[in-house]
C-alpha cells in the first residue's frame, strides 16, 4: 500500500513537470517568420527566410560590402509597399536570426546622423 502511494506521488511530480515544462521551441524559420510579423512585414515563411539567408551570404561572400548595400538589395525583393523602416528591420533581424556574426556591419548605421 505504501509503496502504490509512493509510486503515485512520484507519477504525479512527473505528470506535473511534463505539464509544466516549456513548449517545444519553434524552427528558426517560423521565429523569424513571427519577428517579422511584429514588425508588419508578412509574406510567405520560406520566401522570407530564403531572402534573409540570401543576405546573409551576400553579407558574407563580401557581394554587400555595407549595411547600405544589404539594404537596397532587399528593397528591390520584399513586397511592394515594403517601407525603409520595415526593409533596415528585416535586415536588423536577418542578421540577428541567421548570421549574427555580421552584427557589427549595423554599427555604424546609427552613428551616421549624429
Amino acid at each position: 500500500m505504501r509503496l502504490c502511494k509512493q509510486l503515485c506521488a512520484l507519477a504525479s511530480i512527473a505528470a506535473a513537470s511534463v505539464a509544466l515544462a516549456a513548449p517545444a521551441h519553434a524552427d528558426v524559420d517560423t521565429d523569424f517568420a513571427n519577428q517579422l510579423h511584429g514588425y508588419g512585414i508578412y509574406g510567405q515563411r520560406d520566401y522570407n527566410a530564403w531572402l534573409a539567408k540570401i543576405t546573409c551570404e551576400r553579407l558574407g561572400n563580401g557581394l554587400d560590402s555595407t549595411a547600405e548595400k544589404s539594404a537596397e538589395f532587399l528593397s528591390h525583393n520584399l513586397p511592394r509597399g515594403t517601407n525603409t523602416a520595415q526593409t533596415w528591420q528585416f535586415l536588423a533581424a536577418a542578421i540577428g536570426t541567421y548570421c549574427p556574426e555580421q552584427m557589427p556591419i549595423l554599427g555604424p548605421i546609427g552613428g551616421q546622423n549624429q
